[in-house]
């Protein structure tokens, strides 16, 4: 662990900020530790695990961290980051105390989260919710150049949201206590973002803040771990989706997911996801308010009439995420 420490009351605690990464390259930690260092702007700590060798789940590592921090405000971040904003622990900080209802505060999100399987940008939906995000975006798999994705529709500080990307996530260590990531659950490096977001939205404020900007220089990875994690999420949150923050006629919302849900299955299986982890899926749907019984069985016999149109080992959801 590296960074400042201070001795203080509790009252100057709340404005200390403790950050949180689980690392895989000393390069990249070295770098993000000395950008914090120059951009945070109020006292902080860094709590850093070296997980190169992949044996401990992020949830495991953001929960060991958020146990050992001593500040309220607490920041997980990946290392692959560069924070652009000058300052920005102080924005954090105030955001957070100033709107106590807001329990947790990403970059990137959406306003509506889908029953359908997906991460926070939803699956194959015509009808969405606002895309929310202020990113540097990079690219290390894909030939695409850097670009500023920057989506503000309300042209707000902060945007109200159903769920954030996990790149960045920033949060009270009270509100942390309360929800915790699920390391039970979730033993890969996948989920626990779509997880945190829907557990902490239950009781707060779920939001995307247009006052900080970062690079981030890799996009996701959606392999068929990201497929596994991503399906024991919304077989835990079945009962609560979907979450529509951005409050849009659930009429419309209620035939473009069931046309999202069939596509779904079919690419699945085009993907080579086998039958009975979809089946496994659709049984869970149930629980929705959206879904029911009769139309979960109406997707289960759909499901059963489908077949691959081709393989590929690796899943390839149609849109993807930060």
């Amino acid at each position: 662990m590296a960074g400042r420490r201070w001795q203080s009351g509790s009252r100057q605690f709340k404005s200390m900020i403790s950050v949180i990464i689980c690392s895989a390259r000393e390069q990249d930690l070295n770098q993000v530790k000395e950008n914090i260092s120059q951009t945070v702007g109020v006292p902080y700590e860094i709590i850093a695990y070296n997980n190169s060798d992949g044996q401990r789940g992020i949830c495991e590592v953001y929960n060991a961290g958020a146990r050992q921090a001593r500040y309220d405000t607490l920041c997980f971040m990946h290392e692959d980051i560069e924070m652009k904003t000058p300052d920005w622990g102080s924005k954090v900080v105030n955001l957070l105390s100033e709107h106590p209802k807001i329990g947790l505060i990403g970059v990137a999100g959406g306003g509506y989260k889908s029953v359908t399987p997906s991460g926070w940008y939803n699956y194959g939906l015509e009808i969405n919710g606002g895309a929310y995000s202020n990113v540097l975006q990079g690219y290390k798999r894909d030939e695409k150049k850097e670009g500023h994705d920057y989506n503000n529709p309300k042209r707000e500080l902060f945007s109200k949201v159903a769920c954030v990307d996990g790149c960045w996530l920033s949060t009270r260590k009270s509100v942390w206590q309360e929800s915790p990531f699920d390391e039970k659950l979730l033993t890969k490096f996948h989920g626990y973002d779509l997880d945190f977001s829907l557990a902490i939205g239950e009781k707060y404020d779920v939001v995307v803040t247009f006052e900080v900007l970062l690079r981030h220089f890799s996009e996701g990875n959606y392999d068929l771990n990201w497929f596994e994690e991503m399906l024991k999420v919304h077989a835990k949150w079945s009962y609560l989706l979907p979450v529509n923050a951005d409050n849009m006629i659930e009429g419309d919302l209620l035939q473009n997911e069931k046309w999202a849900f069939r596509r779904f299955l079919q690419d699945s299986l085009d993907n080579g996801i086998t039958k009975s982890a979809l089946i496994n899926v659709v049984w869970h749907s149930r629980k929705s308010s959206f879904i029911g019984f009769n139309l979960m069985v109406k997707l289960g016999f759909a499901l059963m009439k489908m077949k691959p149109k081709k393989r590929n080992p690796v899943y390839q959801p149609i849109h993807t995420s930060l």
